[in-house]
C-alpha cells in the first residue's frame, strides 16, 4: 500500500480534531475550554464534519480511465508554466516530463515568468516551436488571445492546467480539456476543514491571487462557504499574486498581525505557495508552528506542503492536487486529441491532508495510475 494511505483516520480521532482545536478566535483558550463551548453553527458544523472525515479518508483507489487509444510515438508537446515558482504547475511540469517520455514524445518547458508579457512571449516561442500540442498551464488562456487563436488556426490541441474553473473541453477559449480538481469541491472542502475543525468560530484570513479567474473563483467560493457559519467570521480577504509572495507575504503577514492579533486564529489560501514565504513572519512574531493560526492550502499539495503539514511548520492541511498524475492525465488527454478520440472526462476527488494521514509522504496521488496509463497505451 502506498505510505499515504497507511494511517486511517477514524471517526473519534476527527471528532477529537475538530472539537480540539480552538473554538474561538482568541485561540488562547485552553484545549479544554475549547472542547465546552458550544459550536458556532450546530447545522454547518455537522455537516461540515462529515464532508471532512470523507475527504480525509486514505484509500484512494484508481477511478480514472481504464481504457483508451494505444500510444502514437514520436510526437512533441510545450507546456507554458505560468511561473515556475508555483510547486503546482512545476510538480505538473514533471509529470508531464515523465510520462511523455514513457510514449516516446518531446516535451519542453517554457517559462511565462508570471507576468501577461512572459506568458505572451512563451506562448509565441511555443508556436514557433511547431509542436503537436501544447499546455496551458496555471494562467488564464484570454492573457494571449492572438496565440490561443494561432494554435488552434494550425490545428494544435490546447490542453489546460487550471486555465479554465471547470475541468473538461472549453469551447472558448477552445481546449481539448482543461485538467483540475472541481474549484467548487476544493473550495467548499477548505472552508469545511475550518468549520469543523474551530467548532464553528474561528477567525480568518484569506490569501488570494485576483489576477487569475480561477484562483479569484475558487477564493470567493471558500468566502461563501465560510459565510455558511455565523460565527466563523472573515478578517481579511486579501489579494496577494502568487509572482509576489516571496516579497510581499512578510509585510502583510506583519500587517495582519497588528490588525487582528490573537483573532486570527485561521488562514485558507488559494495556493500553500503562500505559506511557505508567510511562515518566517509567523516564527518571527513569536507564533508555534503547530498552533494558531492553523493554515490550510486549496491546492496544490506540492512536496514542500506536505513537509510544512508533516513538521506542523505553520500550515496544518492542504487540499492537494494529485500533480504527477494530473502531468499523466495531460499526455493521456493530448493522445486522445492526436487520435480523434474525445476527452477521457476524468476528474480527480478532493482529499485534505494534514499531518494525522500523511503517513510521511510528500504528495497525493491515487493507487495505480503509472500502471492504469501504460497499460492504456501499450507500453
Amino acid at each position: 500500500m502506498h505510505p499515504t494511505r497507511k494511517a486511517v483516520v477514524t471517526a473519534a480521532a476527527l471528532l477529537v480534531m475538530a472539537t480540539a482545536a480552538g473554538c474561538e478566535p482568541g485561540g488562547g483558550a485552553t484545549a479544554s475550554h475549547r472542547s465546552a463551548a458550544k459550536p458556532g453553527c450546530p447545522t454547518a458544523l455537522s455537516r461540515a464534519k462529515q464532508a471532512v472525515k470523507k475527504a480525509e479518508a486514505v484509500n484512494a483507489p484508481w477511478r480514472g480511465p481504464t481504457t483508451g487509444p494505444k500510444a502514437v510515438h514520436g510526437k512533441s508537446v510545450v507546456y507554458i508554466a505560468q511561473t515556475l515558482t508555483n510547486p503546482g504547475v512545476a510538480g505538473v511540469a514533471q509529470g508531464v516530463q515523465e510520462a511523455a517520455k514513457i510514449v516516446g514524445w518531446r516535451a519542453r518547458t517554457l517559462n511565462g515568468q508570471g507576468t501577461p508579457a512572459g506568458l505572451r512571449a512563451a506562448f509565441k516561442q511555443a508556436i514557433h516551436l511547431k509542436p503537436d500540442g501544447i499546455v496551458i498551464s496555471g494562467f488564464d488562456p484570454g492573457v494571449a488571445p492572438d496565440e490561443v487563436k494561432k494554435a488552434n488556426s494550425a490545428g494544435i490541441p490546447l490542453i489546460g492546467w487550471h486555465a479554465n474553473p471547470a475541468p473538461g473541453p472549453v469551447d472558448d477559449p477552445k481546449l481539448f480539456s482543461n485538467v483540475t480538481s472541481r474549484v467548487e469541491d476544493v473550495a467548499k472542502i477548505s472552508a469545511d476543514w475550518i468549520i469543523a475543525r474551530s467548532n464553528g468560530r474561528a477567525g480568518v484570513v484569506l490569501f488570494t491571487d485576483a489576477t487569475v479567474p480561477f484562483a479569484k473563483h475558487k477564493s470567493d467560493l471558500i468566502k461563501k462557504e465560510l459565510a455558511t457559519c455565523s460565527e466563523t467570521k472573515l478578517l481579511s480577504y486579501t489579494n496577494m499574486p502568487i509572482p509576489q509572495v516571496n516579497s510581499r507575504a512578510i509585510g502583510e503577514v506583519r500587517s495582519l498581525m497588528a490588525r487582528f492579533g490573537r483573532k486570527w486564529t485561521y488562514s485558507a489560501a488559494i495556493n500553500d505557495l503562500y505559506f511557505q514565504h508567510a511562515a518566517p513572519a509567523l516564527r518571527a512574531a513569536g507564533k508555534d508552528g503547530a498552533g494558531a493560526p492553523f493554515n490550510i492550502g486549496a491546492g496544490d499539495g506540492d512536496p514542500s506542503a506536505f513537509q510544512r503539514v508533516n513538521g506542523k511548520e505553520f500550515q496544518a492541511a492542504t487540499v492537494p492536487e494529485p500533480l504527477s498524475e494530473q502531468g499523466w492525465q495531460i499526455v493521456d488527454e493530448f493522445n486522445r486529441a492526436f487520435t480523434g478520440a474525445k476527452d477521457s472526462g476524468y476528474v480527480a476527488p478532493v482529499h485534505i491532508t494534514t499531518d494525522a494521514n500523511s503517513g510521511g509522504a510528500l504528495s497525493w496521488d491515487s493507487e495505480g495510475y503509472r500502471q492504469a496509463y501504460r497499460k492504456i497505451w501499450g507500453e
